[in-house]
């Protein structure tokens, strides 16, 4: 990969010297070449590596869970707001229909409900991607005088890209814990969210913990998002870099929406139980899950709350029959939902679908106000999105099993959702099961 990821560098810098008119727009250009996907593999499973060398920020990374896709970019042409802010420069400028602008969406995202922008979205300078035995490396433009002064720009920042360095392992041990709530606040809120649904002001509110981790030593973000892409299978994993030290990451199962054209895909993943090494333990946990009457309600409210905010934006919608998802530590309940938009709109899908009830709750306004009301600490960008827009398509998962990693400090955010009957015990045992999958890469764990 390493002498693939240079040929295609020195081929972008001859593209480069070409001369580009002197007035403003957007373009990217474009190499690509085929690569030995077996010898890849065994020789460099990934663009993670490549992309933490490098010392140009911010970086974000990307990978699909289940299709052959991988995203390293870096460096900032053009950053936005908000998604609409996006959709509106692919439009003006004209963007090709595969230019792709990255990055984060915040759990308060929407300016229309009064909250601050929480969006962290930008058109990279550099993207790398493989898809499939594809590797493409490519480069955008942007100015608003002259295109041949960014050009210039351009170059010059190829010629400061690094070759890659193996990524130093997670060596980091947990020295202390403190959560947010603790154990005891943790059941206050519980009851003053059964209160609030018994008194019929919700049907289901979500509550997050968030557990600060002090570890022995600085952590570089990337040794953790490696280590997380090792064992954490099935799932989309996602980091965008401040800088070596200070990121936002996770390892997420679920998918918020992939929207190809007018097609959309989304899905209902609520409703879980542990998971297990031996493989008859897990799947009797899987058939418990399967037939439990909590969960299975807790998933149908999400269904509805989807096709209930889809009414208006799709022409058809089809509910899939529900799946168990195994993962490392924990089993999810899933249907997945196919709908055809009336247009292709990412700002509309993105209103429509984010927060689901999945991570805030039902009735949305009533659950986010009680959430902002009792949480100990603001969500930020956990249980908001993670992912890519563009004119052609546009793939966000929930940005959940998520990290922000400042130095030797990590918080990690958890979720369980609470409906009437929910157990405090059997709901921290919950949130601790789901932190698991990134509170056990770590050596030296307490409890």
């Amino acid at each position: 990969m390493v002498k693939q990821l240079s040929h295609l560098l020195r081929r972008m810098q001859q593209v480069l010297r070409e001369p580009q008119p002197a007035m403003p727009g957007s373009l990217q250009f474009v190499v690509s070449l085929t690569v030995d996907v077996a010898a890849a593999e065994e020789s460099e499973p990934s663009l993670l590596p490549w992309l933490a060398t490098q010392p140009v920020y911010p970086q974000f990374y990307w990978q699909h869970r289940q299709e052959p896709e991988e995203a390293a970019v870096c460096g900032i042409v053009r950053g936005f707001r908000h998604i609409s802010d996006a959709e509106g420069f692919f439009q003006r400028y004209r963007s090709a229909p595969d230019v792709r602008v990255w990055g984060l969406n915040g759990f308060e995202h929407s300016a229309v409900e009064g909250g601050d922008p929480a969006d962290y979205l930008f058109l990279p300078r550099v993207e790398v991607m493989r898809q499939g035995n594809q590797l493409s490396l490519k480069v955008n433009l942007f100015s608003e005088t002259s295109l041949q002064e960014d050009t210039d720009e351009a170059a010059a920042f190829i010629k400061f890209l690094l070759p890659a360095h193996p990524i130093a392992p997670l060596t980091s041990r947990i020295v202390a814990q403190q959560h947010r709530p603790s154990r005891e606040g943790w059941v206050s809120m519980l009851e003053r969210a059964l209160a609030s649904i018994a008194a019929d002001e919700m049907e289901k509110v979500v509550l997050a913990r968030c557990t600060t981790l002090t570890l022995s030593q600085p952590l570089r973000a990337a040794s953790m998002m490696a280590a997380s892409r090792a064992a954490n299978h099935r799932c989309f994993h996602f980091m965008l870099a401040h800088n070596a030290e200070q990121a936002f990451m996770g390892s997420s199962p679920e998918r918020l929406y992939f929207r190809q054209g007018t097609m959309l895909n989304t899905e209902a993943l609520a409703g879980t139980v542990a998971s297990d090494d031996n493989d008859r333990t897990a799947e009797t946990l899987a058939q418990w899950l399967m037939n439990d009457r909590k969960n299975q309600c807790e998933n149908q409210f999400v269904v509805e709350d989807i096709s209930q905010r889809l009414q208006q934006s799709a022409a058809t919608l089809d509910v899939m029959p529900p799946e168990v998802i195994r993962l490392r530590k924990v089993q999810h309940l899933r249907r997945a939902i196919r709908a055809t938009l009336h247009q292709a709109s990412d700002t509309a899908c993105l209103n429509d679908l984010q927060p689901t009830a999945a991570v805030a709750g039902l009735p949305r306004q009533a659950a986010r106000a009680f959430i902002r009301q009792v949480e100990p600490f603001t969500r930020g960008w956990y249980a908001g999105s993670a992912g890519y827009l563009s004119l052609a398509q546009a793939e966000f998962c929930v940005a959940l099993r998520s990290a922000e990693i400042n130095g030797d400090k990590i918080n990690l955010y958890a979720g369980a959702g609470i409906l009437p009957g929910s157990d405090p015990e059997q709901e921290w045992v919950e949130l601790d099961n789901k932190a698991a999958g990134l509170k056990t890469l770590f050596d030296g764990e307490v409890s």
